[in-house]
C-alpha cells in the first residue's frame, strides 16, 4: 500500500511528457521518481511541491521539444488519424452511408431555416439611427376590453413636437382606408391608358427624414412639402420614366383628372426586408379626409413614428406620454359628455414600439402581414431538433460498434497509446464525417433552396459571395464534430485492454440503457412533430370549411369600380342584365381582410353620457349587399332605395344587438355621431380572422364605391367572366377589369397557417427519415449480431413470426415508451398554439391514436426488412461460415 500512495503527481508527469525530448524523458523522468521516493519521510504536500519544482526546473532549451519535429509528428499523426477514419467509413459502407446521410439532411435541414431566420431577423436593421426610431402604440389595459392598436387621431404629431424636447421628429402615416391610400389605377397625365398599381400611402414630410429613405430624385424637404404632391420608388420610377427625371412630371389616379398630382421626388426602393412596401407616398401637408379633422381628437386614423433625440430613455418618455393622454384625450372625450373619458384616463397608455420589432412583435394589432416571432423561434426549434436526431444517430451507431473496435482498442493501448492520442483518433473520424456531410448539405440545400423559397414565400439566396459562409461551416464542422464525437470517443477509449484481449468484453449488441435513451428521446420528438402537423392541419381544414355566415362562393369581386364615378348604377343595372348573374352589390367593406374597416363607439339613444359604449365595425353598403353575400336576415327587413328614411336606418348584427342589450331590436334607436334606427338583424358571419371572436358589427346605406361584388350562378366560370368583361370594357375601354373570386380571398386570410403547416409536414417528414435511418442502422446491427443465435433458434424448431418478435420487440417497446411522453407534450405544445384562436378544433384522443399508430408502423416498416431477411435465411449458410 506504500508504494501506491508514494506515487508523483500524475499531472505533473503528464506535463513532463508534453514539453521534455522523447530521448531524455526516460532518463529524467526515472531520476526525479527516484528522487521523489527520498522524499517518503516529509509531507505528501511537501513532496508534491519539490517534484513540480524540479519538473518546472527543467524548462530548458536542451530538454524542451524543437517545434520543428513537434509540427512535423503532429502532421504525421494527423495524416495517420485521416488515413484510419477513411479507411473505417469504406470498411462499414452502410452505416457510414446512414451517418453521413441523417447528418447531411440535418445540416441541409439546418441551413434552410438559418436562411429564413436570418432574413426573418434582419427586419428593418439598415437604419443607421435604428435604435432612436420608434413606432407609438395605444394601449387599453381595461379588463374587459384590453387591446393595442397602431392608429392616433391626425392633431398627434402637432402635440408630440409642442410638449416633448425629447422627440427630434414625429410625422404620421396612413396606410389604408382613406381615398387614395392603397391601391389606385395609375397613369401619365399624357396617356390614355391607366394601369392597376398597388402600395399607396399617405405621409407627412417629416417621414422620409425619420426613416431615412434615401432620395435618388428631388430634395427629402421638399419632396413631400407642397399639397397634392407625390414620391415614386425607384423601381416605379424607372417603369414608368425610363431613363429621365421625373420631378414636375403629372400623374392622374383612378382618372379623377380633378385632382393631378405632381411628382415631388424619386426615393430608393424600401429594402425586401423592410415592414413598409410602399412604391407610391402621397403628401399629408393640407389633406383632411373630412372637415375639421386635423384639429380633432375624435377619430384614429394615423400612424405616427417618432425618432428620438440620443440619450433619451423609451422608457421615461413613454410615462411622460401620459400628457397626451390626460392633457387631450381626455378632455375631447369630457367636452363630448362621452363615458369613455374615466376608462380612458384610467386605462390608456402609450408603447413605443422599436422599428426593428414592428415585423416580428406586432402580431393581434396588425392587419398586415407581418412574420412572427414565434415561427422564428418554432423553425428554430425544429432545425435544432433534426440536427440533435441526426448527431444522435452518429453516437448510436458508433457505440453499437463497439465491439467491432474494441481489439483495436486494446492493441493500440498494449503498444503504448495512451487514451487521449484514442480520443483524438475517434474525433478524426466524427471531423471527417462532419466535413463529408457539410460539403454534401451545401450542395443539398443550394440544389433545395428554389422549392424552399416557393414554400415558404421568400426570395432567399444562397450567400455564396459572403465572406462569412466559409468560417461559420468551419466552426459548424467543428462543433458538430465534438457534439456528436465527443461521447462515443471517451466510450471507446475507455476500454481496458485486459478485459479486450481476455474476450471478456460485453458485446455492442446489446441494447444500452444510453441507445435506449436516444432512440425514445428521437421517437419522442418525432412523435410531437407528428401530432403537430396532424393537428394544424385539422385546424387549417375546420377554417376553410367552417360555417362562416356568409356565402364566398361563385363571387367575383371588380376591383378599382370608382373610376367609373357617376356611371357606376349603371355598370351594376348592366351587369344584371346577364342571365347568370343573381345579385350585384357595390361596397368596400367586404367579410375578408385588405377590404375597408371603420370602428366606432355606439350606446343606445340617450345612454351616451352614462353607460359604457361598445365598439362596432360600421360599413357602408347597398340595398342588395345581404343577398349578394348569401346573409340571413333574423329579424326585420333590409334597406330600401325607395325610402328616404333608410339613410338613417341600420341592419345590426346578433352580437351588437347583444353587447346593447336589445331584446327586441326593431324599431329600437343607437347612436354614434347621430341616431340610427334598428331595422333589422343579421345573423352573425365571420368578418375577421377566425382567430378572434365575431365582434359587434353594423350595416347603413353608403357610398364605398371601389368594389363591385357579383354573384352569379354558372357551370362555365370562363364564358361568364368573359361576358362580365365585355360589359366593363363598354365603360372603361382603356382601363383592364380587375378580378378576384371572394373564396380565394377568404383562403388567402389564412396564408400563414397554409404556409406553417406545409414547412411543418416538410420538416416532420425531414425528422421521422433521419430518425428512420437510425432506427435502420440499428435493427440491422443488431441482426447482423444476431445472426448465429437466429439460425440455433429456427434449427430448433422457431417459427418466422417468433423470430420477427424477438427481433422487433425491443424497438417497438421503445417507440411506445416514446409514444407515452410525446401525447401530453404533443398535446400541451398544440394547446399552445390553438391558444390564438378563438374559434378552433377540439383535441380528442383520435388524433394521439392516429399519430402513435403512424409512428408505430413507421417504425416497423423500418426494421421489419432486415428482420424479415434474417428469418428467411438459410440456417445452414450461416452456421458453415462460423
Amino acid at each position: 500500500m506504500k508504494e501506491q500512495k508514494n506515487i508523483p503527481p500524475k499531472l505533473a508527469d503528464r506535463f513532463l511528457s508534453w514539453f521534455c525530448k522523447g530521448e531524455l524523458l526516460e532518463e529524467i523522468q526515472g531520476d526525479l521518481h527516484e528522487y521523489y521516493e527520498e522524499l517518503i519521510e516529509r509531507s505528501k504536500w511537501k513532496r508534491n511541491l519539490l517534484y513540480w519544482f524540479h519538473v518546472f526546473n527543467f524548462l530548458r532549451p536542451f530538454a524542451i521539444k524543437r517545434s520543428r519535429s513537434n509540427n512535423s509528428n503532429y502532421i504525421v499523426m494527423l495524416q495517420h488519424n485521416f488515413k484510419i477514419a477513411r479507411r473505417s467509413l469504406l470498411k462499414q459502407k452502410m452505416y457510414s452511408a446512414i451517418k453521413i446521410g441523417s447528418f447531411s439532411l440535418g445540416i441541409a435541414a439546418c441551413f434552410l431555416i438559418a436562411l429564413f431566420i436570418q432574413d426573418e431577423l434582419s427586419y428593418d436593421k439598415h437604419y443607421v439611427d435604428g435604435d432612436r426610431i420608434y413606432r407609438l402604440i395605444n394601449v387599453n389595459n381595461d379588463p374587459e376590453s384590453s387591446g393595442m392598436w397602431t392608429a392616433f387621431p391626425a392633431p398627434i404629431t402637432a402635440a408630440l413636437k409642442d410638449n416633448f424636447p425629447e422627440i427630434d421628429k414625429a410625422g404620421r402615416l396612413v396606410i389604408h382606408d382613406w381615398h387614395y391610400a392603397g391601391s389606385n389605377q395609375f397613369r401619365k397625365d399624357n396617356q390614355l391608358e391607366s394601369a392597376y398599381e398597388e402600395g399607396f400611402a399617405y405621409a407627412d414630410p417629416e417621414i422620409i427624414d425619420i426613416l431615412q429613405i434615401p432620395m435618388v430624385y428631388g430634395s427629402s424637404i421638399h419632396a413631400l412639402s407642397e399639397p397634392n404632391s407625390i414620391v415614386l420608388s425607384k423601381r416605379k420610377a424607372d417603369n414608368y420614366f425610363p431613363n429621365e427625371n421625373p420631378v414636375g412630371k403629372v400623374i392622374i389616379l383612378n382618372e379623377d383628372e380633378s385632382r393631378p398630382f405632381v411628382v415631388g421626388g424619386v426615393m430608393e426602393s424600401f429594402p425586401s426586408n423592410s415592414h413598409l412596401k410602399f412604391d407610391f407616398i402621397i403628401s399629408l401637408t393640407d389633406v383632411e379626409f373630412w372637415p375639421g379633422e386635423q384639429t380633432n381628437w375624435c377619430c384614429f386614423n394615423y400612424r405616427t413614428y417618432i425618432r428620438v433625440k440620443p440619450e433619451t430613455d423609451p422608457k421615461q418618455l413613454e410615462e411622460k406620454l401620459l400628457y397626451i393622454r390626460d392633457n387631450y384625450m381626455v378632455p375631447h372625450l369630457e367636452e363630448a359628455g362621452s363615458s369613455y373619458a374615466e376608462i380612458r384616463q384610467k386605462y390608456h397608455s402609450f408603447l413605443l414600439q422599436p422599428v426593428s420589432d414592428i415585423h416580428l412583435k406586432s402580431q393581434g394589432f396588425e392587419s398586415e402581414g407581418n412574420g412572427d416571432i414565434r415561427v422564428v423561434w418554432l423553425f428554430g426549434t425544429i432545425a435544432g431538433f433534426i440536427l440533435l436526431l441526426a448527431c444522435i444517430n452518429f453516437v448510436n451507431l458508433s457505440t453499437a460498434k463497439s465491439a467491432n473496435r474494441a481489439k483495436e482498442v486494446g492493441l493500440r493501448k498494449v503498444v503504448g497509446s495512451y487514451r487521449f492520442h484514442l480520443i483524438y483518433q475517434f474525433l478524426t473520424e466524427s471531423f471527417l464525417t462532419s466535413l463529408i456531410s457539410c460539403v454534401i448539405a451545401i450542395l443539398m440545400a443550394w440544389m433545395l433552396l428554389p422549392y424552399f423559397n416557393e414554400l415558404s414565400g421568400k426570395s432567399l439566396t444562397f450567400p455564396w459571395g459572403q465572406w462569412l459562409l466559409i468560417p461559420t461551416f468551419g466552426l459548424f464542422i467543428i462543433f458538430i464534430g465534438i457534439f456528436s464525437g465527443i461521447y462515443p470517443s471517451l466510450y471507446l477509449s475507455a476500454f481496458k485492454p485486459i478485459d479486450v484481449l481476455k474476450g471478456s468484453l460485453s458485446q455492442g449488441s446489446k441494447s444500452s440503457k444510453m441507445r435506449s435513451t436516444l432512440v425514445i428521446f428521437q421517437f419522442t420528438i418525432s412523435s410531437v412533430l407528428i401530432i403537430c402537423t396532424l393537428l394544424i392541419n385539422q385546424q387549417m381544414g375546420f377554417i376553410l370549411t367552417k360555417k362562416i355566415g356568409f356565402d364566398k362562393e361563385q363571387v367575383v369581386m371588380i376591383q378599382g369600380a370608382n373610376t367609373l364615378a357617376d356611371r357606376l348604377s349603371t355598370f351594376k343595372n348592366e351587369l344584371l342584365t346577364l342571365s347568370e348573374v343573381k345579385n350585384v352589390t357595390i361596397s368596400d367593406y367586404l367579410p375578408i381582410s385588405s377590404t375597408r374597416r371603420n370602428q366606432n363607439p355606439f350606446w343606445k339613444d340617450g345612454k351616451s353620457k352614462i353607460d359604457q359604449g361598445i365598439d362596432a365595425q360600421i360599413w357602408q353598403v347597398d340595398q342588395d349587399y345581404i343577398n349578394t353575400m348569401g346573409m340571413k336576415l333574423l329579424q326585420g327587413r333590409g334597406f330600401s332605395s325607395e325610402l328616404v328614411s333608410d339613410s338613417s336606418a341600420v341592419i345590426i348584427n346578433q352580437t351588437m344587438a347583444k353587447e346593447l342589450g336589445l331584446e327586441n331590436p326593431i324599431g329600437k334607436r343607437i347612436m354614434n355621431w347621430q341616431t340610427w334606427t334598428v331595422i333589422g338583424v343579421v345573423e352573425d358571419f365571420h368578418f375577421q380572422s377566425l382567430k378572434r371572436d365575431i365582434g359587434s358589427l353594423c350595416l347603413v346605406l353608403g357610398n364605398s364605391n371601389s368594389i363591385v361584388s357579383v354573384k352569379i350562378q354558372t357551370e362555365n366560370m370562363a364564358s361568364m367572366l368573359h361576358s362580365i368583361t365585355d360589359v366593363w370594357d363598354q365603360f372603361m375601354p382603356n382601363q383592364p377589369m380587375r378580378y378576384t373570386f371572394l373564396d380565394e380571398s377568404y383562403a388567402s386570410m389564412y396564408e400563414d397557417v397554409k404556409w406553417t403547416g406545409k414547412v411543418l409536414s416538410v420538416f416532420t417528414a425531414l425528422a421521422i427519415i433521419v430518425a428512420c435511418l437510425g432506427l435502420f442502422a440499428l435493427s440491422a446491427f443488431m441482426v447482423e449480431q444476431r445472426s448465429k443465435e437466429i439460425s440455433i433458434r429456427k434449427i430448433l424448431g422457431a417459427s418466422l413470426s417468433s423470430i420477427f418478435s424477438l427481433l422487433t420487440f425491443n424497438f417497438l417497446k421503445l417507440v411506445l415508451i416514446a409514444l407515452v411522453i410525446a401525447i401530453p407534450l404533443g398535446w400541451y405544445v398544440i394547446n399552445r398554439w390553438l391558444e390564438d384562436y378563438a374559434n378552433r378544433i377540439e383535441i380528442t384522443w383520435e388524433v394521439f391514436v392516429i399519430a402513435g399508430i403512424i409512428a408505430v408502423l413507421i417504425a416497423l416498416l423500418t426494421i421489419s426488412s432486415e428482420s424479415i431477411k434474417a428469418a428467411l435465411v438459410n440456417p445452414a449458410r450461416k452456421l458453415r461460415s462460423e
